[in-house]
């Protein structure tokens, strides 16, 4: 199949199609705010990492942790689980 591409064009443009009238403005259209979309991506992305990084910085440097024998504080020997294993 042979067709000559240059008479297709021609055809093409000689022809009065309503549904191409606005094709390069709609095309152009959605090209900006595919931009648009891909900037507040961005932007979101680059303040998230900020946030991040701003509470890693306000954390500081962590200690050791303490000892986890005791988690709920010093009375945890006067808790009920043990109090009934020394009636036993």
């Amino acid at each position: 199949m042979k067709t000559d591409i240059d008479a297709a064009l021609r055809q093409l443009a000689a022809a009065d199609n309503p549904d191409l009238e606005g094709l390069e403005d709609a095309v152009l259209a959605g090209v900006r705010a595919r931009r648009e979309a891909r900037v507040g991506i961005r932007m979101a992305a680059v303040a998230g990492i900020g946030a991040v990084a701003l509470g890693t910085v306000a954390a500081g440097p962590t200690s050791a942790p303490t000892s986890a024998t005791a988690p709920f504080g010093a009375g945890a020997s006067l808790a009920p689980s043990t109090l009934l294993l020394d009636e036993r």
